[in-house]
C-alpha cells in the first residue's frame, strides 16, 4: 500500500511539474497586427437570446483593427434573430445571416461556421461563441498573435471561464488542469503533428487563406468538438496551430446548471477523452494522480499507518498546489481546489457516461437537436 501511495504521489507530481513549465509560455498576446488589418468576427447562434446582444456589442467595441460582426441564426426558436436584426439596423458593421436547413452528416456549429466563413470580408477570421464577451483589445491582440508567425494557420484563446454553481466550480477548472497539466506546450509549438492539436472552440482565429486551403470546418462536418477537430485539420495539412491565455481578454459562462454542464461536456467527449483507447489511460492518470492520494491519506489515518498517510498527504498537497496556482492565475474559485478529488470523479463520470452512450448508439439532445457521431438530426 505504501508503494501504491508513493506511486500515486508521482502521478500527482507529473501535472504539477508540466503546468509550472507551461505557465511560463502560456501567455497573453502582446503584439498588435499590421496596420490596416481587418477581422471578421463570426458568431454561430442557436437560441442565444440571453447573451447574443452583449456579445455583439463587445465585439463592436474592438480597437486597433477594423471589424465586421456576422451572426448566423441557426433556426433559433427564441428572439435571437430579432435581437441581432435590431443591432444591425443601428450599425452597418453587423450582419444577420439565416442558416438553410441542416444537411445530413453535418453538426450545426460546423455548418454555421462554414457558412459564416464564406460571407466574411476580411482575411482574418475570428470564430466566437454567442456568449463570449471580448475586451476591446482582444480582437487585435489575437490577430497579432496569429499573424506574427507565417507558419501559423490558426490560433485559439482560452477565455476566463466563469463558474458560479457548485457543479461549475468542480468541473470547469479542469479545462486548465488537463490543458496545462498534460499538454507539452513547447513540443506542440515546435511541431505540426496532429497529436498535439489543442484549441478552445469558444474562440478560434484563422488565416482565411489557410482556412480555405484545409477546408476549415467543412473538413470535419460532423464534429462536435472543433477544439480538437479543427486544429487537427490544420496540422494534418502542415500548418502550425497555437494557443494563448485569453483569461484577461475574454470571458464566458459555459453552462448555468448541472444538467447543461453534464450534457455539454458529454456531447463532445467522444472526440476527446471518451474513446475506448484513450479513456482507460485518462482514468489511470486522473484516478492515480488526483483521487487516490486523498483515498490513501484517509485510509492511512483510519488504519493508523503514518507512512501511508504521509505519502497520501504528499500527493494531495501536490494536487492542491497545482489547483491553487491555476486559481490564482485564471481567477478561479479557490474552494474548488479543496474539492479537487470530487471534481476529478465528476469529470470521469461524465466521460464514462458519454462513452457508454456512444457504445449503445444513443445520441444526446443539445439545443433542440439530437447529436451523435454522425452529426445532428
Amino acid at each position: 500500500m505504501i508503494t501504491l501511495a508513493w506511486a500515486a504521489a508521482a502521478f500527482a507530481l507529473l501535472p504539477l511539474m508540466l503546468a509550472l513549465l507551461n505557465l511560463r509560455s502560456f501567455a497573453r498576446p502582446q503584439a498588435l497586427p499590421p496596420a490596416g488589418t481587418g477581422v471578421s468576427i463570426l458568431i454561430p447562434a442557436r437560441n442565444e437570446a440571453k447573451t447574443v446582444a452583449e456579445t455583439v456589442r463587445c465585439a463592436l467595441e474592438s480597437i486597433a483593427v477594423e471589424v465586421e460582426v456576422l451572426v448566423l441564426d441557426d433556426d433559433s426558436a427564441d428572439e435571437t434573430a430579432g435581437i441581432v436584426s435590431r443591432l444591425s439596423d443601428g450599425d452597418a458593421r453587423v450582419r444577420l445571416l439565416q442558416a438553410p436547413p441542416l444537411p445530413p452528416g453535418w453538426a450545426g456549429k460546423q455548418r454555421a461556421c462554414h457558412l459564416l466563413s464564406e460571407k466574411a470580408r476580411f482575411d482574418t477570421l475570428m470564430f466566437i461563441d454567442a456568449d463570449l464577451l471580448l475586451a476591446p483589445e482582444a480582437a487585435a491582440l489575437a490577430a497579432g498573435f496569429l499573424l506574427a508567425d507565417e507558419r501559423r494557420g490558426m490560433v485559439s484563446g482560452f477565455p476566463r471561464e466563469v463558474a458560479v454553481s457548485w457543479s461549475e466550480q468542480l468541473v470547469i477548472p479542469w479545462i486548465h488542469v488537463l490543458l496545462l497539466g498534460y499538454l507539452p506546450m513547447n513540443r506542440m509549438r515546435r511541431s505540426s503533428a496532429p497529436a498535439y492539436a489543442a484549441a478552445c472552440g469558444q474562440w478560434v482565429v484563422a488565416r482565411r487563406s489557410a482556412y480555405r486551403e484545409v477546408h476549415g470546418h467543412a473538413a470535419s462536418p460532423s464534429s462536435l468538438h472543433d477544439g480538437i477537430s479543427l486544429p487537427r485539420v490544420f496540422r494534418t495539412a502542415g500548418w502550425r496551430t497555437d494557443i494563448f491565455d485569453g483569461s484577461t481578454l475574454a470571458s464566458c459562462r459555459m453552462y448555468e446548471d448541472f444538467r447543461s454542464l453534464w450534457l455539454g461536456f458529454g456531447k463532445s467527449a467522444g472526440e476527446g477523452m471518451a474513446t475506448l483507447g484513450a479513456l482507460p489511460i485518462w482514468t489511470l492518470l486522473i484516478v492515480g494522480g488526483h483521487v487516490l492520494p486523498t483515498v490513501l491519506l484517509v485510509a492511512g489515518i483510519a488504519s493508523g499507518q503514518p507512512q501511508l498517510a504521509l505519502a497520501g498527504g504528499f500527493g494531495l498537497a501536490l494536487n492542491v498546489v497545482l489547483r491553487l496556482l491555476l486559481c490564482a492565475r485564471f481567477n478561479q474559485p479557490r474552494v474548488s481546489a479543496l474539492l479537487h478529488p470530487f471534481g476529478a470523479c465528476l469529470i470521469l463520470a461524465i466521460q464514462w457516461h458519454a462513452l457508454l452512450r456512444y457504445l449503445l448508439g444513443r445520441p444526446s439532445r443539445w439545443r433542440g437537436r439530437y447529436v451523435g457521431p454522425g452529426g445532428e438530426v
